[in-house]
């Protein structure tokens, strides 16, 4: 994403209407395969999109559907699913995602005395690893804020395996950087990745298979990536924690002074009806230095700040609007990317 895409919802659905042809068995048969920057044209590129609800899963699975049928479109749709799916499998154990939060502290605490482990994490995010598929990944990444998602796979067995590094180091790098990413996909694509999610079922970087889905542009030897035998299991013996009764919804009581609190989350306020409500102030979460300890990708940050505002279809203010402070007393309008699982 970069401001050649604007974030905003008019610019997602060109995307998708240029996309649409594309979604039968062109897809299913180019999916997989990483070209490179300005390549990926088999990819549809909505995810940032969808992550925002700028466009929402149910417009674009129906998109595919009425082009292409649900035979011709099913590894399309399987696919937009999936985000879904992973969000609301932390939402039932949230304590997936706190112990990730608390492990990534460990971790980061852990940089701090360790000097060779500092350094080696150091080369593997500026991309000087010497394993030229990874340092090309880590340039597209950081530049652009976006991996096909056969890369994202590759690059986080050879973090986890090859580099051997912190599986948790990793992801918070994803998710500092992804223009697309969230809490529930990033964590939970890495722990599938070690083996962590699959119970005993890590995945493999292999260099036959980046050589074939590469478009010839790599060919790494297969000594230069570990064999993988087992995940990460060992170093969360008990398993998976149990599933968690979901959070009772509370409509919006209609009648009394309401404030509207708008993340990233959910960028479309105007899809749900508010016209009942007391609306007395509207405000925008600005959420990004949440996103992590360390720095955030500022390039990626001021393009969504820049581009989501408030948006003019809001409802109207029952009454003039109170202003909303953040922490350090300014007002500031426009979204960027939030930490919390939603």
């Amino acid at each position: 994403m970069t401001e050649t895409h604007p974030a905003t919802r008019a610019h997602g659905l060109a995307l998708m209407e240029a996309f649409v042809p594309a979604m039968g068995r062109r897809y299913a048969n180019g999916r997989n395969h990483d070209l490179g920057p300005g390549r990926h044209k088999a990819v549809s590129g909505l995810s940032p999109y969808i992550r925002r609800r700028l466009l929402t899963e149910e417009e674009v699975v129906r998109a595919a559907l009425q082009a292409h049928g649900p035979e011709a479109a099913e590894k399309f749709i399987q696919e937009v699913i999936w985000r879904g799916y992973f969000k609301g499998w932390l939402e039932r154990r949230p304590q997936v995602w706190d112990s990730y939060r608390d492990g990534l502290a460990a971790d980061l605490a852990t940089l701090d005395l360790d000097r060779r482990l500092r350094r080696d994490v150091e080369r593997a995010e500026a991309g000087a690893t010497g394993l030229a598929c990874f340092d090309v990944w880590v340039e597209e990444l950081v530049t652009t804020g976006y991996l096909h998602n056969h890369a994202r796979m590759w690059f986080a067995s050879i973090w986890i395996f090859t580099l051997g590094l912190p599986w948790r180091i990793g992801a918070d790098f994803f998710y500092r950087h992804l223009l697309d990413g969230d809490a529930a996909s990033n964590t939970l694509g890495w722990r599938w990745v070690a083996g962590l999610h699959t119970r005993g079922k890590a995945y493999p970087a292999r260099a036959d298979n980046i050589a074939a889905f590469s478009g010839g542009r790599f060919a790494p030897r297969a000594s230069d990536l570990a064999e993988v035998g087992e995940g990460l299991e060992a170093t969360e013996p008990d398993g998976l924690p149990p599933v968690q009764p979901l959070r009772e919804a509370r409509a919006p009581v209609a009648g009394i002074a309401t404030a509207l609190l708008l993340t990233d989350e959910d960028c479309r306020p105007a899809d749900f009806d508010l016209a009942a409500l007391d609306i007395r102030a509207a405000a925008a979460l600005h959420a990004g230095q949440l996103r992590s300890p360390r720095l955030c990708c500022g390039s990626r940050r001021r393009h969504w700040r820049t581009r989501l505002r408030v948006p003019a279809s809001r409802p109207p203010l029952s009454r003039p609007c109170t202003p909303m402070c953040s922490r350090n007393g300014r007002w500031r309008r426009g979204w960027r990317r939030s930490s919390h699982p939603m």
